[in-house]
């Protein structure tokens, strides 16, 4: 790994005798050092003692931990997270924003407080985003800087984000988001159950929004919570629900509540079919698309899914339910968390004689393979593959 360069020097004609060390790992030169003599004896004198000691337990240097750009980070974040817990659609696109930004091009070592806060100060400037989406975005890259550099041992400095985050919000460039008030009304309701039915009467293979709607209100589950529920979930002595990986800001996954499932929620459940371990076997992104358009076709504003959720906490408050009982439902761990979703319009149970629970009930759900989950499809195909195989074997 040493070499002897012999050079003659300009400026008095002698010979000098240069030891070269250069190691190399993979190709890439991780440690490199020379010493120049007067005698090419010396020089190999040196080269041997250095080799030697070089070669010594410990002595070499340790190997440069890789340093790929922050669009591959952000990949094999999605790729190994997602294949343990599903990702909320939000943060999805946030990190596939920042994959094909500026930001994505630099090596993860490469981005410190002044690349974030250039980040943000151009999604502000050239795409308008406000200082609440900002938040989010720098939120999530948090998310990933954290496991890079922990897990991965990645040279990816996490303090930046802190740095950041501090300037941002000095600056006005970054905020939290803003408390959602919104709740659906009655007649917003009705347009919607009605679209939804007459959607089932047409095609009734289509996702069953009116059963979701409905579930998504009385048992004040999300959206991406609801398309997880399994039969094996449930608890009917309790009449409790396993809700698996439940958000909360510092435990996304494995973090199992059991959450009690209020009776007009436990009799939605119980009208679906059971041709599938997953009671409502849909994609989550299918539902959001379905009520969005929904919305739009009808001319209702500014309302989110995610609304219900908030409608239906605020609904048990208005029927005199306390602190633990609701939190039973909702799965909130603190009166905080618990407080942005109350917004009390007064006392008494809004949806007592709902005039579309009924219908929800006694409506027959059909699951047809364009509509449920890819994976679902998979293993109804392998159970029905195995009962034709159970038939003809007893046959034979």
């Amino acid at each position: 790994m040493g070499t002897i360069i012999s050079r003659k020097r300009k400026k008095d004609g002698t010979l000098g005798h240069t030891a070269l060390i250069r190691i190399k790992r993979d190709g890439v030169i991780v440690h490199q050092e020379s010493e120049t003599f007067d005698r090419k004896l010396a020089a190999k004198g040196w080269l041997k003692k250095r080799e030697s000691e070089l070669a010594e337990m410990g002595s070499l240097p340790p190997r440069a931990p890789p340093d790929p750009i922050f669009r591959d980070v952000i990949t094999k974040y999605l790729d190994e997270v997602e294949a343990v817990h599903s990702l909320g659609k939000t943060k999805r696109q946030v990190l596939n924003t920042v994959k094909a930004s500026s930001l994505g091009d630099l090596p993860g070592s490469a981005i410190g407080s002044k690349e974030l806060v250039d980040f943000a100060r151009e999604r502000m400037t050239k795409h308008g985003v406000k200082p609440q989406t900002v938040g989010n975005y720098i939120s999530h890259i948090s998310a990933v800087f954290a496991v890079a550099e922990a897990a991965w041992g990645y040279p990816i400095r996490y303090d930046e984000i802190r740095k950041a985050k501090a300037v941002l919000k000095k600056l006005g460039m970054a905020s939290k988001s803003r408390e959602r008030k919104r709740r659906p009304t009655p007649d917003e309701l009705d347009k919607l159950m009605k679209h939804f039915f007459e959607m089932q009467e047409r095609r009734p293979h289509s996702i069953c929004m009116p059963k979701i709607i409905a579930f998504g209100i009385f048992s004040t589950r999300r959206q991406e919570e609801i398309t997880r529920i399994k039969w094996s979930d449930l608890d009917p002595k309790a009449q409790t629900v396993v809700v698996r990986d439940m958000k909360h800001p510092g435990q996304k996954i494995g973090n199992d509540v059991e959450c009690y499932l209020p009776n007009e929620s436990w009799r939605i459940l119980q009208s679906m079919p059971r041709e599938t371990d997953c009671i409502f076997p849909y994609n989550g992104d299918s539902i959001s698309a379905a009520f969005t358009k929904a919305c739009s076709f009808l001319g209702i504003e500014d309302l989110h899914f995610h609304d219900l959720r908030h409608d239906g906490v605020s609904r048990l408050f208005e029927m005199g339910w306390d602190i633990p009982q609701v939190s039973r439902v909702s799965g909130h761990r603190d009166w905080n968390s618990l407080r942005r979703y109350t917004h009390l319009k007064g006392r008494g149970d809004l949806y007592k004689g709902w005039k579309w629970l009924k219908p929800v009930i006694e409506h027959k759900a059909q699951f047809g393979e364009t509509s449920i989950r890819p994976e679902v499809v998979a293993r109804r195909m392998v159970r029905d593959l195995r009962r034709v195989n159970e038939g003809c074997s007893s046959i034979n």
